[in-house]
């Protein structure tokens, strides 16, 4: 699962296009039953629109991929949809654009300029987050080398998610997999051996506005 993005939080987000209204609904959906349910929750929601068209990416492999003209041209607002999602290889989302059609038509590039468009509308209104394998380390050091160790840290991309001072000082980081045996060789050899390692755990992980999250 290194580097997957996961819709954490869904949004919506609007565009109007020769006086056609273009309402993107994005939602996370885990299974083709989600997906499938919200999409008749959002068409019995607009009811009254012109169209409602889907698309959706589940597995986190993009294994089932789905979508839906709801009456436009073929090809014109599903598919574009889709490519959007894979474009952003975005997994576990489902969207639907809904159309208010405003009396002019937009052509078949018209209309896949806008659903494309909507889509990504609708995502910049929508968290997404990075799923990583990799490990929680807790390491116990002294003062002397605590200071080393942040430095480490700190070239590597590395934030402490957690800390503890008292007459030793203890730390935790999450470290992606592929990093961990050259991180706990580096921390051995500046601290002179002294650190010790009291964990890790080998965990899937993301951040959220900064802040960890393991799964």
């Amino acid at each position: 699962m290194d580097g997957k993005k996961i819709l954490y939080q869904g949004g919506e987000g609007e565009i109007v296009e020769k006086k056609s209204r273009f309402i993107a609904t994005v939602c996370p959906a885990e299974s083709e039953e989600e997906a499938t349910a919200f999409i008749a929750s959002m068409k019995k929601k607009y009811w009254d629109a012109t169209h409602n068209c889907s698309a959706f990416v589940v597995g986190e492999t993009q294994t089932l991929q789905r979508c839906s003209d709801d009456g436009e041209p073929s090809g014109t607002a599903g598919r574009p949809m889709l490519d959007v999602l894979l474009g952003e290889k975005i997994c576990n989302v489902v969207v639907v654009v809904t159309r208010y059609f405003g009396g002019t038509l937009l052509g078949t590039g018209g209309l896949v300029r806008a659903y494309s468009k909507a889509v990504q509308e609708g995502l910049k209104n929508c968290t997404v987050i990075e799923k990583r394998q990799g490990y929680l380390l807790e390491v116990k050091t002294d003062y002397s080398g605590i200071g080393k160790i942040q430095y480490l840290l700190g070239q590597r991309g590395l934030a402490i998610t957690n800390s503890e001072y008292t007459d030793l000082v203890k730390i935790e980081t999450l470290v992606p997999e592929e990093e961990k045996k050259k991180l706990l060789e580096d921390i051995t050899e500046v601290t002179n051996g002294r650190a010790e390692f009291l964990r890790e755990d080998k965990v899937c992980y993301a951040f959220v506005d900064g802040e960890p999250m393991i799964f």
